[in-house]
């Protein structure tokens, strides 16, 4: 199964993905030291950086923020429908075709 990381762990991960909170400081256009100070206290990253770090580094906004960007909701019912349901478009094309040459 899939492990979804909690919005800290993302951050962890940003920071892994530049290099170093140094490198993420620069990227972001902040000091270090907020940096370490997201890391240490906040334990997120403030809302106008997660776009840009998710541009950078391919970290899901989701995953950052999901206070501000809730994963989208998949639809359970459908996925499981069309799991078990076969589609012979082929044969629905032939029979649409025939049905209006019949009716013309």
């Amino acid at each position: 199964m899939i492990s979804i990381p909690t919005r800290f762990e993302a951050l962890k991960l940003v920071i892994d993905a530049y290099g170093t909170q140094e490198a993420a400081a620069e990227a972001l256009g902040v000091y270090q030291s907020t940096v370490s100070r997201w890391v240490s206290q906040s334990k997120r990253l403030p809302a106008e950086y997660v776009l840009k770090a998710e541009a950078d580094t391919g970290i899901s906004r989701h995953h950052l923020r999901p206070d501000i960007y809730p994963p989208p909701q998949r639809l359970l019912a459908v996925d499981q429908c069309a799991a078990s349901v076969s589609f012979q478009s082929s044969q629905i094309l032939h029979r649409g075709i025939d049905e209006v040459g019949a009716a013309a």
